[in-house]
């Protein structure tokens, strides 16, 4: 689309494709998206596309050899002809995209047939988006790359989806087949859209069906009031089952392939079957059997935690919340239901232990949530490149069968990072979070540094590509250390979470975090001393999480509360540890900040000149942090820097 930023699909990673002769075989409406891209780029290079006729002249060969939906599809090359087959179109789609990312090679040689699919079924992107502009959290929730791609002035962008249909390409070369086109937490403006406004819903997801995107509704479990008129919304209530049950026949009525819904409840004040003396099993089963007529899966999330715990009760630890909640309900769940688990116990921390509750829940089918979007990482005006953070969660073995990636049986689901934003992440670097996002969904034991590799040569071609990986193949390291230490989170201004305070949360009805005083640090969750959090993992990791001799350094001051004198297994103090890492994090932010300088002639000037602006702010934020960090610690502490560097 003109004037769309190209992200990783630019018109040079399609010549390979377009100066060559393509045969394509098969029917269907993702067979006609493959043809058109293919047509697409013969047009712009020169190459030639044919819907009929035998491989022999031809120098790729896409097939569909099956009338099926599957999203498997193979590859080779032999005999001077590169084939793609699939039984299924979105196979097909996938396939011509793996064609795109092997470039030139694709032609090259020859290549063993090599069979590719998906570890992961559903592989999804919640967008927090209000359909009107809220007047707390604006257009969308957390985000940071302007207004919402499917909303504007309280209605669908009509017009204006043509963007949305090139966002869909873009998600569909990545390996991502599902949206959620609304905020978790339901305002009245996007509860209507469930009933009498479904009808833009529906053309939302005509745009991104071509693209093989199921379309996905945040619901308020109080919708049989709001919008039915019913006194209750008790999910056990024969008149509220049947409210949902003809409401989500007209979904489908309207959305034949719609996905389902994603349901926050109980959580945050938002309304729930605790209302009405049921569990969050009663409530996710009502809302699964109206979907199950249709195939429809409901996403019911499992962030539930009292948000207003009295700050002086050493005993409520808002880390133990959803593994309490949800672990005895284990086997009580419909099997179209999915319990949608955050990676981490509180809320998506630069760095966190994995969540108990997976792994915990071997009858239940578990969605893992991430986020792409940087609430906690930088906002995308700090370049943190997340791969490794999710390589790390995705490759954790809760127990010793099976890794997270194998245990995610309902999906892999990450906050969006996208917005109108003419660079589509506001960031233009925060795009590879949104591309490594997809390929490590579509392959959770990847290897985030080839994806990397991948995203820069799409996105930027061959002359940055050493420099871009260095500089962002660290950001997630350089970004916690000069932000908060050792796993103890949380030191971020309330409200926005955007830049520094330390006691910023510390006093407050959403839980405490770091517990600092003048002899130490961290939050004691011990089984022996502390709030017994550590009891939750299986034996194991319970075994190495319990003591502060076999904790992890990474997570300590999550586990336990240390002494500033505290040794590390890197033979520094705490105390000497946060002084040091906070300058190294300013001197890493300086040095990448160079390295991007040194690219100016290597790029489009508008693309670097907004990182160049970025970086100045990511610079002034890492020495806001270094100093208002190490300058708390110094007063609580008493103990001076090692090295006599001055703090402030």
């Amino acid at each position: 689309m003109q004037g769309v930023d190209p992200a990783w699909l630019p018109d040079g990673a399609f010549r390979p494709i377009g100066t060559r002769r393509t045969l394509i075989r098969g029917s269907g409406p993702l067979v006609d998206t493959v043809h058109g891209e293919v047509a697409d780029a013969c047009a712009r290079f020169g190459g030639s596309v044919s819907r009929e006729g035998s491989p022999e002249p031809y120098d790729l060969v896409l097939e569909l050899t099956g009338p099926g939906d599957g999203e498997a599809f193979a590859f080779e090359r032999g005999d001077g002809r590169t084939t793609v087959t699939a039984s299924g179109g979105p196979g097909l789609l996938y396939g011509l995209f793996h064609v795109v990312r092997l470039g030139d090679t694709a032609f090259q040689g020859s290549h063993d047939r090599e069979e590719h699919r998906p570890d992961v079924a559903l592989r999804m992107l919640d967008h927090w988006d209000n359909v009107a502009v809220h007047p707390v959290m604006g257009q969308v929730e957390r985000g940071y790359a302007g207004g919402s791609l499917f909303w504007e002035d309280g209605r669908a962008r009509g017009e204006l989806l043509g963007r949305v249909r090139a966002y869909g390409r873009l998600l569909a070369a990545c390996g991502i087949n599902a949206v959620a086109v609304n905020n978790v937490n339901v305002h009245e403006t996007e509860a209507r859209l469930l009933t009498d406004r479904i009808g833009e819903v529906a053309a939302i997801a005509a745009v991104l069906r071509p693209y093989g995107i199921r379309t996905h509704l945040s619901v308020t479990f109080a919708a049989p009031m709001v919008l039915g008129g019913l006194s209750t919304a008790d999910p056990l209530d024969a008149g509220v089952r049947g409210w949902w049950a003809r409401t989500t026949a007209r979904v489908y009525g309207a959305i034949p392939d719609f996905g389902g819904y994603v349901v926050k409840a109980d959580s945050e004040g938002q309304p729930g079957p605790f209302a009405y003396g049921r569990s969050h099993a009663d409530g996710a089963n009502m809302l699964a059997a109206a979907l199950g007529p249709y195939g429809g899966t409901v996403h019911w999330r499992a962030f539930v935690y009292d948000h207003r715990q009295d700050w002086r009760d050493r005993t409520t630890d808002r880390a133990r919340a959803a593994y309490d909640h949800f672990v005895p309900l284990d086997g009580q769940f419909a099997a179209n239901a999915v319990l949608q688990v955050k990676h981490g116990p509180m809320d998506f921390q630069v760095r966190e232990p994995l969540s108990p509750l997976i792994g915990a829940m071997p009858r239940t089918r578990l969605a893992v949530e991430l986020q792409a979007t940087q609430e906690y990482t930088g906002q995308q005006r700090h370049v943190c490149w997340l791969g490794p953070m999710w390589s790390e969660v995705l490759r954790f073995r809760p127990e010793e069968s099976a890794a997270v990636g194998e245990l995610a049986r309902g999906g892999l689901v990450a906050v969006s990072n996208v917005g109108d934003d003419p660079f589509w992440t506001g960031h233009p670097l925060a795009q590879a979070n949104l591309y490594t996002f997809g390929r490590l969904a579509w392959e959770p034991g990847a290897d985030p540094g080839r994806i990397l590799d991948e995203w820069i040569a799409l996105t930027f071609g061959p002359r940055p590509a050493a420099e871009l990986h260095a500089v962002l193949d660290g950001s997630w390291r350089t970004y916690e250390k000069y932000t908060a230490p050792l796993g103890v989170g949380w030191m971020v201004q309330p409200g926005h979470h955007y830049g520094p305070s330390v006691d910023g949360y510390e006093y407050s009805p959403w839980g405490t975090y770091h517990f600092a005083d003048r002899d130490g640090v961290g939050v004691d969750r011990s089984v022996a001393t502390g709030t017994g959090y550590a009891g939750q993992y299986a034996e194991q990791w319970a075994e190495v999480y319990e003591s502060p001799d076999t904790c992890p350094d990474e997570v300590l001051l999550f586990f336990h509360h240390v002494s500033y004198n505290h040794v590390l297994r890197s033979g520094k103090t705490v105390i000497q540890h946060i002084y040091d890492t906070h300058f190294e994090g300013v001197a890493e932010v300086e040095r990448a900040r160079e390295v991007w300088a040194s690219l100016a002639g290597l790029m489009d000037p508008a693309r670097h000149a907004r990182v160049a602006e970025r970086y100045e702010e990511q610079l002034r934020s890492a020495r806001e942090w270094r100093d208002q960090i190490n300058s708390y610690f110094l007063r609580k502490s008493g103990v001076g820097d090692a090295h006599g560097r001055r703090i402030y």
